[in-house]
């Protein structure tokens, strides 16, 4: 049986992979499918494909597309989730903060550089008309238990992370929401190493298959919102609340799109250089 290795934050976007791995589909075609939970997210999987802990990703579209124009060996296969990630804006609940304005200039969490929460600073400073080089300070505090701590004792100051997995330390006092930063892009894509490319193409398609099958219909799975709900420690109706937000997606990222995710990175100095599209991206015949 091949065995085939994957990563992605343990969050509400993927459970998809955890009920297709429950239910036994890869095995069922030979594949011996492990799922790594990223804490760290994005800039640890980075560091997972570059070193080859993991085959394949389920990553953040601007962190992979500034890791693959860094050297990561890696190609963009598939967009996994087609609507925005909405960043909420944290700061520790008794904190002084009430506005964005009152973060301007101090110490943005994130969990490493290169990350998500990384990136998103960026965007959100730019969205707010900040000064780059003058009003974005950074302390890495690697994950979501980390930013709990920075944030509390003092060492960051705000942070930026999925707002529906941070709302139920909103709603147990922990942080305070002061806004929100949609990313201007689908937030998710799956991202595979090329020597496993080279080397593993048909196993690649039949579990692109089998998450797909599982996406197309993932709304309309029963009690699929109290199963979050539970699994997730979320209040149902935010849950509901996400469902009704998020889509799903079966196809590659289109160029139009990448060039936007690159222009948007090159004008914030986050990347160098702009890529082919033909460089990031693989295109597979399903």
């Amino acid at each position: 049986m091949k065995k085939v290795n994957i990563g992605g934050v343990p969050e509400h976007f993927n459970l998809a992979w955890y009920l297709t791995l429950k239910n036994g589909e890869y095995k069922d075609e030979g594949i011996n499918l492990r799922w790594h939970d990223y804490h760290g997210g994005t800039g640890q999987m980075c560091k997972g494909l570059r070193h080859g802990d993991i085959d394949l990703a389920v990553i953040l579209t601007e962190g992979i597309v500034k890791d693959i124009i860094a050297g990561n060996p890696s190609k963009i296969v598939q967009t996994y989730t087609q609507s925005p990630l909405i960043w909420g804006i944290h700061v520790a609940a008794d904190s002084n903060f009430k506005t964005l304005d009152d973060i301007k200039g101090t110490r943005a969490a994130i969990s490493r550089y290169g990350s998500g929460s990384h990136l998103m600073a960026y965007v959100n400073a730019q969205n707010n008309d900040w000064e780059l080089e003058k009003d974005l300070q950074f302390s890495v505090i690697k994950n979501l238990s980390g930013a709990v701590e920075g944030l509390t004792n003092g060492a960051a100051d705000y942070f930026l992370w999925e707002k529906f997995t941070t709302k139920p330390l909103v709603d147990d006092g922990t942080f305070r929401r002061i806004g929100n930063c949609p990313s201007p892009w689908p937030c998710f894509v799956i991202a595979v190493r090329n020597e496993f490319l080279e080397n593993n193409l048909e196993d690649l398609k039949i579990i692109l298959d089998i998450i797909n099958n599982t996406t197309l219909d993932f709304k309309n799975i029963p009690s699929i919102d109290r199963t979050i709900a539970n699994r997730y420690e979320q209040k149902l109706e935010d849950v509901q609340e996400w469902l009704s937000l998020t889509e799903w997606s079966q196809q590659l990222i289109d160029k139009k799109t990448l060039n936007n995710v690159q222009d948007q990175l090159l004008a914030l100095n986050i990347i160098e250089e702009k890529w082919d599209y033909k460089d990031l991206v693989y295109k597979m015949n399903l």
